[in-house]
């Protein structure tokens, strides 16, 4: 009997870790917002789901989107300045992209603040992200030009 409990015992602890573990992890998946960003050359964001609805404004290829619901083949987005509009989810991409949300950021040839200064980027610019570093920099690629550098993350909102 003894020998019994001790299983039971078992079990139910491994169990409960195995819960609070995946707790955890839907917690830390729940907590990073799904991005998305315009993969075609140009889409237009709607008041609704549906082509019915108003369509409010065209964005470019690359722009990025964070997704706030899923609706019929619809994607409800928010945008780097906070609107909140509609957009057909077979019109976005898992391309990571950036927006510079300043109004001016430097493209650098190095992530650093000491590194000679490539370019400058103004507010709106889409970047598409090449990689990240450890100390809040991003390698990006302008577009459509293609000039390629580093910038602070802190200066650009996106994925």
């Amino acid at each position: 009997m003894h020998w019994g409990r001790q299983i039971i015992r078992r079990l139910l602890l491994g169990t409960g870790l195995g819960l609070v573990a995946l707790t955890a992890s839907v917690a830390v998946q729940a907590a990073a917002p799904a991005m998305v960003s315009v993969g075609v050359s140009e889409s237009i964001l709607r008041k609704g789901p549906g082509l019915s609805h108003e369509g409010l404004w065209s964005v470019p290829r690359g722009y990025p989107l964070q997704i706030v619901q899923r609706q019929s083949g619809w994607l409800q987005v928010r945008d780097f300045e906070g609107d909140r509009t509609w957009i057909r989810a077979a019109a976005t991409s898992r391309t990571p992209h950036f927006i510079v949300k300043v109004p001016t950021a430097n493209l650098r040839a190095r992530p650093s603040t000491q590194s000679r200064v490539l370019g400058k980027l103004s507010y709106g610019t889409i970047l598409q992200t090449l990689a990240h570093d450890n100390d809040g920099w991003v390698k990006v690629r302008q577009q459509p030009q293609g000039k390629t550098g580093w910038v602070a993350q802190r200066l650009l909102w996106g994925y």
